[in-house]
């Protein structure tokens, strides 16, 4: 149900959008069909004399857009004036206005250019991710899982998640970003942030001064592969500039070096894990506030059996055969590894070598 009540509301926001967007057309054609049938009732004299009727006068005038008029001829200068002059300028109305009105209310999985701009406008304080690579597919899925709208921008058709984005009917740019169009069209005057994860740092970068430029207070999330770079963004540009490879090195490190470590991620100069420690020793009989007080280690979830709880209360008592995890400081991290009696993951040079089939040990 909030689901359907979103897309109506959205539905409502495009048509009020897309009505202000033709407002001087349809005000021509409600002008044409109505101003237009008064002036055949006034003037229009019929050879029996009977008054035309409103609803004659309308059908007569539909018509004549075609060139097909239903009333017969008569010698009124006014009359043979808008005979002649209604069939042109209600096509023009018809094909330049109604039709493209109708189409782009219709026909939004087209997601061409002139629909997204109609689209962006009914939005205030959204989010453009710029690349509908791997890195971008996943930024737009989160952002859409927190209940933002996003626009996204992608400069080739045949991209990775191109038809992955469109089936989720997320507004999908096909444009090259260096377009001084580009960005208009995503609304991005009135974007809360700008995501730029295109796999090209030259074209990121120039993303981010363009959208800075359009909206100086906008916030910007740059991805980078050059390290030094995105740290001389990071300081000069005052931007979120974020290196795949620097965010990727830890946690490879750290999974390799001990399984219970499931994230990390750096805090200044502080390096951060996120691990699993099932109670054994030491931590039943502990409540959740004594680890954070000890180890300086936050619970991020506890659980027991089948039941999980995200963020369990400080008096909650660990009990043998909890699974908790924990956030710390890589030194806290193990100090409480040390105090539960877990020592370091086993190597494989740490095992015995397998023995050989028929074989005995010596000595």
């Amino acid at each position: 149900m909030r689901v359907s009540r979103r897309q109506l509301q959205a539905n409502l926001r495009y048509l009020r959008a897309l009505t202000r967007r033709f407002r001087t057309t349809l005000m021509l054609s409600a002008t044409l069909f109505l101003l237009g049938p008064l002036l055949f009732c006034w003037r229009y004299v019929p050879t029996d004399g009977t008054p035309l009727t409103f609803g004659e006068a309308l059908h007569h005038v539909y018509f004549l857009l075609y060139g097909q008029p239903s009333l017969p001829y008569v010698h009124d200068w006014l009359i043979e004036l808008l005979n002649v002059v209604i069939p042109p300028v209600g096509i023009a109305l018809v094909v330049d206005g109604v039709v493209r009105f109708a189409y782009l209310f219709f026909a939004r999985h087209k997601n061409d250019k002139e629909w997204i701009e109609v689209v962006t406008e009914t939005m205030k304080g959204h989010v453009v991710v710029c690349g509908a690579g791997r890195v971008g597919y996943r930024v737009v899925a989160q952002l859409r899982e927190m209940g933002r709208d996003v626009v996204v921008v992608e400069k080739r058709e045949d991209a990775a998640f191109v038809s992955a984005l469109r089936d989720e009917q997320v507004p999908l740019l096909i444009d090259d970003t260096r377009s001084p169009l580009c960005l208009p069209r995503t609304n991005v005057k009135y974007a809360s942030a700008i995501v730029c994860a295109t796999d090209d740092d030259l074209a990121n970068l120039n993303i981010a001064l363009d959208a800075r430029r359009l909206n100086p207070d906008i916030r910007v999330v740059i991805r980078l592969f050059d390290d030094d770079l995105s740290g001389k963004v990071r300081d000069t540009f005052k931007a979120e500039a974020l290196s795949s490879s620097s965010l990727a090195a830890p946690a490879m490190a750290l999974a390799a070096m001990d399984p219970r470590i499931i994230h990390s991620f750096h805090l200044g100069k502080h390096l951060m894990v996120v691990s699993q420690f099932t109670a054994r020793e030491g931590l039943p009989g502990l409540n959740i506030a004594s680890v954070r007080d000890r180890f300086g280690a936050l619970t991020l979830s506890l659980v027991r059996g089948e039941h999980e709880r995200l963020n369990p209360g400080g008096d909650e008592v660990v009990q043998a055969g909890d699974v908790l995890t924990l956030q710390a400081s890589y030194p806290d991290y193990r100090r409480l590894r040390a105090f539960t009696c877990e020592s370091e993951p086993p190597t494989w040079s740490q095992h015995a070598p397998p023995e050989v089939p028929g074989s005995r040990r010596v000595g």
